[in-house]
């Protein structure tokens, strides 16, 4: 796909994005679209905030637009209003998406504030490993002995990228230490396929039916960012390796990815072309990119021909092979943007 073609998606995905669901009142997006007066704002989906202060500073360092930063700076107030005036939350795994997407504000931007946001949440974040089942970094403070891939693999990712931006040691180690604790207890030692989590029902149980592209990118993401700072080849191969599992397991005969339901579910697949992308960038240096950069196309070919809502407005749903219909979440929307710029990386 020709690159102008895929930043004209991204920019009119975007556009929609903002055109549909942003909410002045509130500083924030909706939770989904048509929502008249507000009135669909009935949760604060705070991880789903995360993702879209990610998704705007995809667009922004793609077009330098002065939009997307001050919707970058409205969000920050908008949020911390929402949460009472901390970044603090129950979820580990949500802190740490939001801690993810304020970093990289932080280094789009220059803005201390999105800094100090940062580590805040860090420093909470930590407090989450705990001995239960051998180490991990718990779902949630209220079940401290519950491990899962949400909460862990993206703190690897948060981890190696704040020693990348601020070289503290410290950092590197928790990511080598998660990292590990991930890889021996949620992997499947044989296919490289990525399990959800355990001790759920305080059985020990593995839960390795559910399966999730989600849990497939933030490895990915993790190996990745260990990869490139230790240089370690092992890391890049388990990146490659899950790839390789996570198209066989789940993506159609066709390659395109499965619907993962609304709500929550619809922010798995954005999450994993996020990571699958920044891995095809970095295997175009051995050759090793093209069945991923293949899986991306066909995917994002699918979703706009297909997927569109009525077949013309950029507007997503759960599935990428079949348009959308009112109400559209915000959650579907950040997913198909997510794919929208991924493309524009590696195009």
């Amino acid at each position: 796909m020709k690159a102008d073609e895929c930043r004209r998606r991204a920019d009119e995905a975007q556009q929609a994005l903002d055109a549909m669901f942003w909410n002045d009142a509130i500083r924030m997006y909706n939770i989904a679209t048509p929502c008249p007066d507000g009135k669909c704002n009935t949760i604060f989906h705070y991880w789903w905030m995360a993702h879209a202060v990610e998704n705007l500073t995809d667009a922004f360092e793609r077009t330098g637009d002065p939009l997307y930063e001050q919707r970058l700076r409205q969000i920050y107030d908008g949020l911390l209003e929402r949460n009472g005036g901390t970044w603090i939350n129950e979820l580990y795994d949500d802190m740490e998406w939001m801690a993810i997407a304020w970093l990289r504000a932080y280094q789009a931007t220059g803005d201390e504030r999105y800094k100090a946001a940062v580590l805040e949440l860090w420093a909470d974040i930590r407090g989450g490993w705990n001995d239960h089942c051998g180490g991990g970094i718990a779902w949630r403070k209220s079940q401290p002995d519950y491990k899962n891939t949400p909460a862990n693999a993206p703190a690897a990712i948060l981890a190696a990228r704040l020693y990348r931006a601020f070289g503290r040691e410290s950092d590197l180690e928790w990511a080598l230490r998660i990292h590990e604790w991930q890889l021996r207890h949620l992997v499947d030692p044989e296919s490289g396929f990525v399990w959800d989590g355990m001790n759920r029902l305080g059985d020990g149980a593995i839960d390795k039916d559910w399966k999730f592209t989600y849990c497939q990118g933030v490895f990915i993401g993790a190996a990745l960012e260990l990869y490139r700072m230790t240089g370690v080849e092992a890391y890049r191969d388990q990146a490659l390796r899950t790839a390789a599992a996570a198209k066989a397991v789940l993506a159609s005969p066709e390659g395109v990815l499965p619907p993962e339901g609304g709500g929550d579910g619809g922010l798995f697949k954005g999450i994993f072309v996020r990571y699958l992308a920044l891995l095809a960038a970095e295997a175009a240096a051995t050759g090793e990119a093209a069945p991923w950069i293949g899986l991306l196309e066909t995917n994002a070919e699918s979703l706009w021909r297909r997927g569109r809502l009525d077949g013309d407005r950029p507007l997503f749903g759960e599935r990428w092979d079949a348009p959308a219909g009112y109400p559209v979440e915000l959650s579907t929307q950040l997913s198909g943007v997510m794919l929208l710029e991924a493309m524009t990386r590696i195009a």
